[in-house]
């Protein structure tokens, strides 16, 4: 599993639950989680304060938040007081919650001593006694159950009553209201339609938990909360804005505006406008006054993409933001004043262009406070592929109304073989394609892919290489890679440059750069 915070980030307190004392009381319990349902916040700090809150109110020691693992038959503790382990794993039917999850009915265990359906092993390998238990079913909408809410030891030394049965049972129906609005619910659910995928974890609606994935998880936990610059670097398609987007939404800007500028996209003469905005009658055309990014982001976040893009003039105006955070408007002479936090992206070597003159060394130097250098798709290993191309099966099948089709072993395989240069973004147009194509199953042939010349060659353990054609042994650099894969997007789409930047998604401008890099003259 991914990262565990201890508390939600500051400013999203959740205020206690309140206590009901009759059954009578029961159907007005409200769990104070409505304005979270749906946000972009860390899903595993908004879990464990909820269990903190949920214990309170049951009076109970500890909590514990099972969900069903349906690929293994097992339920895993998702949320929990286990402070002596990261997490504990039951097959159903063993246990209280294992017996909740095969028999669908809520069990109050008033004492553990001689209880055939009491499972004493978590407490030996955790060295807590456990005397109470209530456990009861969280179902969906459709009545499925897909976990049990557990909570452990009345204090005081009671017995949990049939009213707390009653009131657990009306808080699991709001938990599980609010969990199905969750990424966490919707890998369930794909894990129980593809029963042999990988129950995968999502960090701010980023899948995946590769050891790679879990250094930058952990560095972004540690970098959010501030308000230091964040620099992301990685090669295109590996998902830097969502990585931005988790630095903004777990930091204390969260509920203020998220405003991005992609330098690649915007033509050298308008991206100071666009970052600054302008007064009237700063140039032809200017016939009122316009504001900026950075006015319209003022208390949050500013994303600036592809900032190795930044024309050197307007790189000056950025560095005096982040030294005094002030501007001027184009055309204007009044100082103004902003309080945003910025973050940066490039898929270029600033440390070279610094040390060439094309970007300013003391502006490099600013942004990268806080580097986070992205993993490539092709180093965060087979699961993550798997996890990623099921999400995305999914999601294409909803998005063009398709029935789910089946993912066939050997089309699997091909995808984990394939180096993606185009990385997580060429991996979801490659499914999108197969899903509209497939007839109920993808097979290899539906597959986007360079054709496999002769027998597909094992990749060597611990070795990075690119191959330039699937199969047949031939390395090249990874510059050569990412040419070829462009040159075929624009040979598919009949040399149509928009489209092709449409389908790398990437900036025209940046796209332009590349095929002059490659010596391609631009469109006469």
């Amino acid at each position: 599993m991914g990262p565990h915070c201890d508390s939600l980030p500051s400013g999203f307190e959740l205020p206690p639950l309140p206590f009901m004392a009759t059954s009578s009381d029961v159907s007005q319990v409200l769990l104070p989680i409505g304005g979270l349902v749906g946000r972009e916040v860390d899903l595993d700090a908004f879990l464990q304060t909820l269990m903190d809150r949920i214990a309170v109110t049951m009076q109970a020691d500890r909590g514990t938040l099972w969900l069903l693992d349906a690929s293994r038959g097992e339920l895993f503790s998702r949320a929990a007081h286990l402070p002596e382990v990261s997490q504990i794993r039951v097959k159903l039917g063993q246990g209280v919650a294992g017996y909740v999850a095969e028999h669908g009915e809520p069990v109050n265990m008033p004492d553990s001593r001689g209880e055939s359906r009491f499972f004493a092993d978590i407490d030996r390998m955790t060295g807590y006694r456990t005397t109470t238990i209530l456990a009861v079913p969280l179902r969906d909408a459709s009545g499925a159950l897909y976990g049990v809410l557990q909570v452990l030891n009345r204090r005081g030394g009671g017995r949990f009553t049939d009213d707390d049965v009653e009131r657990l049972m009306a808080i699991s129906v709001q938990v599980s209201h609010a969990l199905q609005s969750t990424s966490l619910y919707q890998e369930l659910q794909r894990a129980k339609e593809q029963p042999h995928a990988p129950v995968g974890y999502f960090f701010n609606r980023i899948i995946g938990e590769s050891e790679p994935l879990k250094v930058i998880y952990r560095l972004i936990q540690k970098a959010a909360p501030t308000d230091a610059t964040v620099l992301l670097r990685g090669e295109s398609g590996c998902g830097k804005e969502l990585f931005a987007r988790a630095v903004h939404v777990n930091g204390p800007r969260r509920d203020k505006p998220f405003v991005k500028v992609d330098c690649a996209a915007l033509p050298a003469s308008l991206i100071e406008n666009e970052l600054f905005g302008h007064e009237k009658g700063a140039f032809t055309g200017a016939d009122h006054r316009v504001p900026g990014k950075f006015e319209a982001a003022d208390g949050g976040t500013v994303f600036i993409d592809e900032i190795g893009e930044l024309p050197l003039p307007v790189q000056g105006k950025l560095l005096r933001v982040l030294q005094d955070r002030e501007f001027e408007r184009v055309g204007g002479t009044q100082t103004l004043k902003v309080d945003v936090r910025i973050v940066a992206a490039t898929n270029r070597d600033l440390a070279k262009m610094a040390a060439e003159g094309k970007f300013r060394e003391d502006l490099y130097y600013r942004i990268k406070v806080v580097e986070l250098v992205l993993p490539p798709l092709r180093e965060r290993g087979a699961e993550d592929i798997e996890r990623l191309t099921r999400h995305f099966i999914a999601a294409a099948a909803k998005r063009h109304r398709l029935p789910l089709p089946r993912l066939s072993a050997v089309a699997l395989e091909r995808l984990k073989r394939y180096r993606w240069p185009g990385n997580v973004r060429e991996l979801e147009n490659c499914i999108e394609s197969a899903v509209v194509l497939c007839e109920g199953e993808i097979l290899e042939e539906h597959l986007p892919l360079p054709k496999v010349i002769g027998a597909p060659q094992a990749p060597v353990e611990g070795r990075d290489t690119a191959a330039g054609s699937e199969g047949t042994g031939e390395l090249l650099p990874l510059a050569e890679v990412e040419k070829r894969h462009i040159l075929r997007v624009l040979d598919s789409v009949k040399g149509n440059r928009t489209a092709a930047a449409k389908v790398l998604q990437i900036g025209r401008n940046t796209l332009g750069r590349k095929l002059k890099e490659y010596g391609i003259a631009d469109e006469g």
